[in-house]
């Protein structure tokens, strides 16, 4: 029982933080580089809002209530990076992440359940005939919670040094990590075998 549930937890952290599908590490990125330390709630809350729909998405996988072109989520997964960057892009300095904030969960949700979608097709692979899908599907989320919060630490981190120690503007930082986001996420929809 107990190596089940670590076997499960460490799928979800490794999920997370593989260097081969780095993609959940951009979402995340984008996702936190306009907040700060003093943020830690909101920035926890819009994570945790980006978990329940990868887990639900998931639920809706494992239980053949949802079925879906994988090619057309592998294109879109990119598409919601690109997008979230680009907001960052165009907002920087604005406050924007400050007052829509309905938007902001509602979209993170949604992303949320793209980026499950994804993930669907293996996720259905290690719950196979599982009697309890529930219970590895609870452990698996908790593992990718453990994975986004290590993430988000690191971007507030960093964000703190830049900031503090080599005196970047907050707009300068967002503005940056966003830009390279955007530069690692256009070839991953470029080479999507949707447009090829």
């Amino acid at each position: 029982m107990l190596d089940d549930f670590l076997f499960n937890l460490q799928y979800g952290i490794n999920h997370v933080l593989d260097i081969n599908a780095y993609d959940h590490v951009l979402f995340l990125i984008v996702l936190t580089v306009p907040y700060m330390f003093k943020d830690w709630k909101r920035v926890l809350l819009l994570v945790s809002v980006f978990t329940l729909g990868h887990t639900l998405s998931l639920v809706l996988a494992a239980y053949d209530i949802v079925s879906v072109n994988g090619k057309l989520i592998e294109f879109l997964i990119p598409v919601t990076i690109l997008v979230a960057a680009l907001f960052n892009v165009f907002t920087s300095g604005k406050g924007a992440q400050k007052e829509k904030v309905g938007i902001l969960f509602i979209t993170t949700l949604f992303f949320g359940l793209i980026h499950g979608l994804g993930f669907a097709r293996e996720f259905k692979m290690l719950v196979g005939q599982s009697e309890n899908k529930l219970a590895t599907l609870l452990e698996f989320a908790l593992g990718i919670e453990v994975a986004q919060v290590i993430i988000v630490f690191t971007v507030l981190f960093l964000g703190f040094l830049c900031q503090t120690i080599f005196r970047f503007s907050k707009r300068d930082w967002i503005m940056v990590i966003s830009a390279i986001v955007v530069g690692l996420v256009i070839p991953m929809l470029l080479n999507s075998e949707l447009l090829n």
